[in-house]
């Protein structure tokens, strides 16, 4: 068996088939293992620059972490977080954000409308919703311009959509953002930390669990190794690296659809196949840590989490090692890391702090050190989080996202059905991909 892709797919993938008793080749095409995730020294600590939470219902990821012995501690969420909506700075001690109530109102009928509409999603195939001709033809921004009268609160919509898929509301549709909500178990559990999709962090980080899961697979683990092109019959499949081929009865491609699309198929692979991949771009997200002599926020009452709907940053976690490293954690997403991203390093920079410095204050535009990764300049993602369809492509070509091609299985994050964009949905879908080739 040939698995294409050494991410938390097609490790899962991988680990299946070796302990069903197959001999498996697991080929990467970068000189690591982790796929978007990454851990990387930032002044002398070791830190996630790539997928690093695991949720409170991503029952997977928690029972490799426990599995290794890999021990989790939660984010940090006490205190005061800090909002700001079209310039307008507030600040809350709940979870209810700080708004006029008739905006207030407003929220929670929204949240409560998309709700209602992911209920009617079903988790496995979106496109049977009722309503997925209408929701797959209208995007994310136009619902809300029908929906929601106040800006700020549009803004918080826009927010939650930029961080989650690192994508404007403009370039998704209602059907993507409903089908991925409903496999996250619904917009408080993708959105929140506490009970949510960034419950948990990872003593060692999360790249390491996938260091321990290729580890199992000794010398089946091919790195610097991108494959070109696939040949295939009913029978059997070759695939052809650089240098190097393998022939197999099976093979599991668990890379993001545009990628998988880049490899040459002879035969080509099926029109609506091909189509799909071509439509499929990834979102755009950077994430930049920066590390303190004290967590003074925290001393000044503050948790750390800002929503900001302006530039760069889109969103801050307070990032603190267990071992009581200082650190906080900024996502630009979107048309924000697409602009950001094209800046010198050193104008990155100060956007970054001139930022951290209008919420939290003096100290915080002087860090011990400073690290970011813009996953768009990655040549073997393209893009973080995740990958999604453009509007119009569910409905057409859906049905060839899983659907195998000969002896050519499909894994990937983006094609799980639960916990969708995530380590957990990767896990998912491997694990479902290694079933379906043992079954066959």
């Amino acid at each position: 068996m040939v698995v294409i892709g050494a991410g938390f797919a097609g490790l899962s993938a991988a680990r299946e088939l070796a302990r069903a008793g197959k001999k498996v080749a697991l080929l990467e095409a970068r000189d690591r293992i982790g796929g978007r995730t990454i851990s990387e020294d930032i002044g002398g600590t070791e830190f996630c620059l790539g997928a690093q939470w695991i949720g409170a219902n991503q029952h997977r990821m928690a029972a490799l972490a426990d599995e290794y012995g890999f021990e989790r501690f939660p984010t940090w969420t006490t205190g005061t977080k800090t909002l700001e909506l079209k310039g307008n700075v507030s600040t809350y001690e709940s979870d209810i954000p700080s708004l006029p109530w008739l905006h207030l109102l407003e929220l929670q009928l929204t949240m409560w409308r998309i709700d209602r509409h992911v209920d009617l999603v079903p988790v496995d195939h979106p496109i049977k919703s009722p309503y997925s001709d209408e929701w797959e033809e209208i995007t994310v921004a136009a619902w809300e311009r029908r929906n929601i009268r106040s800006r700020r609160v549009r803004g918080l919509i826009d927010s939650m959509v930029r961080i989650v898929f690192g994508m404007e509301p403009s370039e998704l549709s209602l059907l993507r953002f409903l089908a991925y909500m409903r496999s996250g178990g619904g917009l408080n559990s993708v959105v929140e930390a506490e009970n949510g999709a960034q419950q948990w962090r990872v003593v060692g980080g999360t790249q390491a669990i996938a260091q321990k899961m290729a580890d199992e697979l000794g010398k089946s683990l091919f790195l610097s190794t991108p494959v070109r092109s696939i040949e295939y019959t009913d029978k059997r499949v070759r695939v052809f690296s650089d240098e190097l081929s393998w022939t197999a009865k099976k093979c599991i491609v668990a890379i993001p659809p545009h990628l998988a699309g880049k490899i040459d198929y002879s035969p080509p692979v099926p029109a609506l196949r091909d189509q799909l991949t071509q439509r499929f771009p990834m979102g755009q997200t950077a994430k930049v840590v920066t590390t303190y002599e004290r967590p003074f926020w925290r001393h000044k009452g503050f948790s750390g989490e800002v929503v900001c709907d302006g530039a760069p940053i889109t969103i801050v976690y307070d990032n603190t090692t267990k071992d009581g490293v200082p650190a906080l954690l900024s996502f630009v997403v979107g048309d924000n890391a697409r602009r950001w991203g094209a800046m010198p390093a050193e104008a990155r920079r100060m956007q970054i702090l001139e930022s951290l410095g209008r919420w939290f204050g003096p100290e915080a535009k002087k860090p011990v050190a400073y690290g970011e990764k813009d996953w768009g300049n990655d040549p073997w993602a393209g893009g973080c989080p995740t990958a999604s369809p453009t509007p119009g492509t569910m409905t057409v070509a859906w049905e060839a996202l899983r659907k195998p091609v000969g002896p050519i299985h499909w894994a990937g994050t983006e094609t799980a059905v639960e916990w969708t964009g995530y380590m957990e949905g990767a896990v998912q879908s491997g694990e479902r991909a290694a079933r379906e080739v043992l079954s066959s």
